[in-house]
């Protein structure tokens, strides 16, 4: 299990290649070598209403980026002590969300588009779905770490 809770610096931007043609542009991902893992799945959200928000959950395995291919959207981190707000606008320019961070996408333009490359085949049971279950999960997991003194050989 990572430390939790997870800096939410783990979460960060990566530039990803990108071939610049006078016909267009071409950006592209390789499982472990672009991203610190391999693609064993690929969705995307579209048709997001104005207003609506997506995601609410976090994963206990999970690792994931998340591009906006078009458009742009707001990724909303948080790891139970604090929050930030990443803005997604630019197809070459991929989000990397790693597992125990709470994620919720907000504010999505119109004609937004968001791909996700994820570590794993879609599992349930990785899934944590109720942002107060995930807050005392964090808290668990960090409560042995509060008292602990230090010992007298180090």
């Amino acid at each position: 299990m990572p430390r939790i809770p997870v800096p939410l610096e783990s979460c960060h931007l990566i530039d990803l290649p990108k071939v610049t043609d006078r016909r267009g542009n071409l950006t592209f991902v390789e499982g472990s070598r672009h991203i610190p893992f391999p693609i064993r799945r690929v969705y995307y959200l579209y048709d997001v209403p104005g207003g609506a928000a997506r995601g609410g959950h976090a994963h206990r395995k999970l690792h994931q980026l998340a591009i906006a291919v078009s458009g742009s959207f707001e990724m909303l981190l948080d790891n139970g002590r604090e929050q930030t707000t990443v803005r997604l606008d630019r197809a070459h320019t991929g989000l990397i969300i790693v597992p125990w961070v709470w994620r919720e996408l907000l504010n999505f333009s119109s004609g937004a588009v968001c791909l996700v490359l994820a570590s794993r085949p879609y599992e349930e049971e990785d899934y944590i779905r109720h942002h107060g279950e995930f807050r005392a999960l964090v808290e668990a997991a960090a409560a042995p770490r509060r008292g602990r003194k230090p010992s007298a050989a180090g």
